[in-house]
């Protein structure tokens, strides 16, 4: 995996943090206990970007938005599900219509 967005590096850290000591990292926490509690997390954090999101603070939502990505690549790691992985569908979703591809789903 390239390395050279924030996005990658982070994926490639939580990558790293599997099966290390859940004592040393909040990563390795987090996925030790499974991938239930990792999307737990995730929902958590995402309603918390929601919020910010209506309050309007730009700043709050910066922050919780960074959180919910970081949280997604967690639950998605609990899962086996790459960055990689979530870029290739991305990629064979360029160029069809959002409508399009909801209706063929």
């Amino acid at each position: 995996m390239k390395t050279d967005h924030a996005l990658a590096r982070l994926a490639a850290t939580i990558e790293l943090r599997k099966g290390s000591d859940p004592e040393g990292s909040w990563t390795a926490k987090l996925l030790a206990k499974g991938p239930e509690k990792c999307a737990e997390k995730f929902g958590e954090e995402a309603v918390e970007a929601v919020i910010e999101a209506v309050k309007g603070d730009r700043d709050r939502l910066t922050a919780e938005a960074a959180d919910v990505l970081y949280h997604l690549l967690v639950m998605c790691a609990a899962r086996d599900v790459t960055l990689t992985d979530i870029e290739a569908e991305l990629t064979l979703r360029e160029g069809k219509s959002g409508l399009d591809e909801k209706a063929a789903r």
